[in-house]
């Protein structure tokens, strides 16, 4: 019997676990293309129990938790009640706020390629749900520090195949780098994160460097 805790044990087990009611429209996440197309894609492999993956595993529960879990009690990949993220030294952003502003938003901020102020937790993730439809994939290259503070450089990585803000795709694989910095708890849950990465690198590539008209 496994004594590992939940949030170790990767994104499907705690998809398993989580009560119908948790899921913000009442539907499970899907994640099969992670599965049946990713690993091709992939520009690292990592020993299962290297800290590479767990690393990565521990951010796709926090990015499934954060895209579909409604209320952040139920969230288990952090410390609910002491989380909070930034992006590139910007403002602090608390659990609670990840659910009312939407993560897209607080992760990709103000930027003349995109209109955070203007979109919902719903539809920013339905814009780039649009421009991925062949999936959004995410993988760790490297751990540079171990635990408490773990250091991490990340691809970003997707085929633009779907409109995106009146542009229309033209099939590349779009791919964007950064690095975050994420203090956990002694048992791996996660405290705080900061990331560092351009935005805008990657937006004007489905833009072909021409900001959205507002």
């Amino acid at each position: 019997m496994s004594e590992t805790p939940l949030w170790l044990q990767g994104r499907t087990a705690v998809i398993d676990a989580a009560d119908s009611s948790a899921w913000r429209d009442g539907t499970t996440p899907d994640y099969h293309l992670s599965h049946s197309v990713m690993p091709g894609q992939r520009s690292t492999q990592h020993a299962p129990d290297s800290l590479e993956a767990i690393v990565e595993s521990i951010v796709q529960v926090f990015e499934m938790e954060v895209s579909y879990k409604k209320d952040p009690a139920t969230w288990v990949s952090m410390v609910t009640e002491h989380f909070r993220t930034n992006v590139n030294g910007g403002p602090w952003a608390s659990a609670q706020d990840i659910v009312d502003i939407g993560s897209y938003n607080i992760l990709i901020g103000d930027s003349p390629f995109y209109r955070s102020g203007q979109e919902s937790f719903e539809s920013s993730h339905h814009i780039f749900h649009k421009a991925f439809p062949g999936g959004f994939y995410w993988e760790v290259l490297e751990v540079i520090s171990p635990p408490p503070v773990v250091t991490f450089k990340w691809r970003h990585w997707g085929a633009f195949e779907g409109e995106y803000h009146g542009h229309q795709p033209d099939g590349k694989t779009i791919e964007m780098f950064g690095i975050s910095v994420a203090k956990v708890s002694d048992d791996l849950k996660l405290l705080e994160v900061e990331h560092y990465y351009d935005p805008n690198q990657f937006l004007g590539k489905l833009t072909g460097g021409c900001p959205v008209a507002h």
